[in-house]
């Protein structure tokens, strides 16, 4: 895989926002997958602002979820639907059509999970999947010890993860769900492109694990060394414990300008 190494999380923003305007260029009806949290608004944010600036049209672009929380009312504001359309859909002047998502208050869960497996594969699968980090190396909500094959499906939540997330809820832990809807790794790998942003230094052993580790189901994010485009892009201070740092520098600086991510 690729890794980049930036000075900062707005560098990095702005790196992975440039790469998805030029994908949207190339195909204006290109699907983006997305993930919540912290770490991607800048990402977010530095595509608006080009969308703005009339950098790139993205009035026919395509946004889908990664994963989903099971049992929130419909309307939660923490439903990751809902972060998506407030973050992501209506900063780039998208309408609602243009999303895709699991349907997390569904009667029939596995059904749901397998119904957006199958409309990915149906919009013609995902052009470009961002990608956050967990702490323990999961990718969207698939712990450690998924199964690498995995396809959209239930998951119970680590309290690890839970914790982490309360922050979203108030900081009430009792609030957070204890089961999510994800695409699975194997879903994950059916992307064309993948593009992994870390930042900060509590990151910094599983970025090390994912990218100079072994393939293991303990860590999930290690699969991206299977897929055939993956791009690492990481702060210095998640950087900081990759032993190969230098050459990747090296090879980032004397990349093609042409390649692109």
């Amino acid at each position: 895989m690729e890794v980049v190494i930036v000075p900062d999380a707005k560098a990095g923003g702005e790196l992975i926002a440039e790469a998805m305007a030029a994908l949207v260029r190339r195909k204006p009806d290109a699907l983006l997958g997305v993930a919540t949290g912290s770490t991607p608004l800048p990402v977010y944010e530095a595509l608006a602002a080009k969308v703005r600036a009339g950098e790139v049209d993205a009035s026919r672009a395509r946004i889908c979820q990664l994963d989903e929380y099971v049992g929130l009312p419909a309307g939660h504001p923490e439903s990751y639907r809902a972060v998506v359309l407030r973050e992501v859909v209506a900063p780039l002047g998208l309408s609602e059509d243009s999303f895709m998502g699991p349907d997390g208050s569904a009667e029939d869960v596995q059904a749901a999970c397998e119904a957006y497996d199958q409309a990915l594969a149906d919009a013609g699968g995902v052009d470009l999947q961002l990608l956050g980090i967990g702490t323990d190396g999961h990718i969207g909500f698939n712990e450690p010890c998924s199964s690498l094959a995995s396809r959209t499906r239930i998951k119970t939540l680590t309290e690890q993860t839970r914790v982490d997330n309360a922050r979203f809820f108030e900081d009430d832990l009792d609030q957070v769900p204890h089961h999510v809807i994800t695409q699975g790794i194997g879903t994950i790998l059916d992307a064309r492109h993948l593009v992994l942003l870390a930042t900060g230094e509590g990151k910094a052993e599983a970025v090390a694990q994912t990218v100079e580790g072994p393939l293991s189901a303990l860590v999930p994010a290690s699969a991206l060394q299977l897929h055939r485009h993956a791009t690492v892009v990481v702060d210095e201070a998640a950087a900081s414990k990759l032993k190969l740092a230098d050459y990747f520098r090296h090879a980032y600086a004397e990349k093609p300008s042409w390649q692109g991510l």
